[in-house]
This record gives structure tokens, C-alpha cells and sequence, in this order.
């Protein structure tokens, strides 16, 4: 099973664990971290993610963040086509880095983009730009039967 991260869910695990919220979905993500730590799932990623993370004004957090894109083989670069699929969406009403993740999860085949943005899980949900991921929450993703 190929999972593609988004920046949000990956930050999850620097996030402040205060709200039940937060510390349930950072266990999900470590969850999948253990899947692809023990080889069950392969972490796939872009260098739109990479340019997202590196965004964190928190240098620590940065560097963690950044770290864990060490458990992909390869970061993807996307192309004109993967480009094009990223404004297509972003038309339809995703956020300009949603957009390109998308774009680039279905590039990279990934058979799930794992994403802790409620609005980004409902347009995918819906079925919006008829993307060939879907968009999840890593806690309804193993609410849907994902590995254990």
C-alpha cells in the first residue's frame, strides 16, 4: 500500500497534544509511520511537500517534519501534466497545496493521500475533480478497515 502525506498530517506529531483531537490523529500518523517502518505500507512523497515543510517558521519542528520524508525511497518532482492536474483542482476549489498533493498522490499511484484538513477530506469525500485518491483523515482511514 502506497500512503502520500500531506503537510498537516505529518506536523501532526509536533502539533500540541492538548486537544484530544490533535493526540488522536498524531497516533494515527505514528500508526502508519509503523506500517511503513515494518515495510506493511511504502511512504511516498514530492518535492511539493518537501517546499510545504520547509515552510515551518519553527526550526525544530521543520527539522522533525522534514526528517520523516527520510522513510520515502524518492521525493517526486512533479511535471507539466502533474502541474496541470494541480490548477484543475485548485479551480475546483482546493487549496493551492492541497491541489498539488493531490495531484502528485495520483502520480505517484498512491493508493491513499492522508490528510488531518477537514475541509480537504469533505471535497475529496465528495468526489470532487474526480481525483483518483481519496483524501482521509488518518483516523477514518483505519475506521474504514485500513490495515490494523
Amino acid at each position: 500500500m502506497k500512503v502520500y502525506f500531506d503537510a498537516c498530517a505529518l506536523n501532526r506529531l509536533t502539533d500540541d497534544h492538548d486537544q484530544s483531537r490533535i493526540y488522536d490523529e498524531a497516533k494515527a500518523v505514528e500508526r502508519f509511520l509503523g506500517l511503513i517502518a515494518s515495510g506493511r505500507a511504502e511512504l511516498v512523497a514530492s518535492t511539493a511537500l518537501r517546499l510545504e515543510l520547509s515552510r515551518n517558521r519553527n526550526l525544530s519542528k521543520r527539522s522533525d517534519s522534514l526528517k520523516l520524508l527520510s522513510y520515502a525511497g524518492a521525493l517526486f518532482h512533479p511535471d507539466g501534466s502533474t502541474l496541470a492536474r494541480a490548477t484543475h483542482f485548485e479551480r475546483l476549489g482546493y487549496g493551492a497545496f492541497d491541489a498539488l498533493h493531490l495531484a502528485c498522490a495520483e502520480q505517484t499511484r498512491a493508493d491513499i493521500l492522508l490528510t488531518t484538513d477537514d475541509r480537504f477530506c469533505k471535497l475529496s469525500l465528495r468526489r470532487v475533480g474526480n481525483a483518483t485518491v481519496e483524501a482521509l483523515n488518518p483516523l477514518n482511514w483505519f475506521g474504514k478497515g485500513g490495515l490494523p
